[in-house]
């Protein structure tokens, strides 16, 4: 099977992150097949931006229902606040308490399903290792250590074929994301990133991951087109 064929799952949020992703895989060639998931979380409104860049981009796009405020234990999936700041420099090397437990593995585990079914060998991930929040399930040993497992786990796997676990963010600033982004089409004003956005919508501009956004808008002179909470030009 040439290139230009291949099947790869795209884990798709509807953030900045993983829709930057899903446009690399595109332009590698890759036929995308995007999967997101709605596990309780808050921000469940980037899901509405998961289907309008999957709408764009995707051969097939799933919505897997999952609940994950059974368990609960973090700000995204548990009645625990989520921590607002003024700028990234108030940032804490800790993990924050918006880490949703085993998220990534549980998401990388229906992946993998999907693609065993598909028969793709590739799947694509937008976690990032510099600019993000301290998450356990962003580096790059998890991501080394999922694909050891899955190849172990599954038939293509047993059958000599290799499943490769793409993560063409992990080394990259947020700011040479949006770069990338932007230079691949990626419509911004259609992701969200927020972890406690308004009623409406809107992004609250104050979660460590409102904060990483903007500042990495900002670090290539870029505005921001997503729309804040308390902006005046909303």
């Amino acid at each position: 099977m040439s290139d230009r064929n291949k099947k790869a799952v795209v884990l798709l949020s509807g953030g900045l992150d993983s829709a930057t992703a899903m446009a690399m895989a595109a332009d590698e060639g890759f036929e995308v097949y995007a999967m997101s998931f709605n596990y309780g979380q808050r921000h469940s409104a980037e899901l509405d931006c998961a289907s309008e860049q999957a709408n764009k981009t995707a051969k097939e796009h799933k919505v897997v229902e999952i609940d994950l405020r059974a368990f609960g234990g973090s700000a995204l999936t548990d009645d625990i606040e989520v921590p607002k700041h003024n700028s990234t420099d108030d940032l804490s090397d800790e993990i924050p308490v918006t880490y949703v437990p085993a998220r990534n593995t549980i998401f990388l585990s229906y992946a993998l399903a999907w693609a065993e079914v598909l028969g793709a060998d590739d799947v694509f991930i937008g976690v990032n290792a510099l600019d993000y929040s301290g998450y356990p399930d962003c580096r790059p040993e998890f991501i080394e250590a999922f694909e050891a497992m899955a190849n172990l786990a599954t038939v293509v796997g047993v059958q000599g074929r290799k499943l490769t676990i793409h993560t063409p963010l992990i080394a990259l600033t947020k700011a040479e994301i949006i770069k990338r982004g932007l230079e691949l089409g990626v419509d911004y004003a259609k992701t969200t990133s927020c972890y406690d956005p308004a009623p409406d919508g809107r992004s609250c501009g104050h979660c460590d991951s409102c904060l990483l956004r903007r500042k990495g808008f900002s670090d290539i002179g870029e505005t921001d087109p997503r729309k804040y909470v308390g902006e005046r030009n909303e």
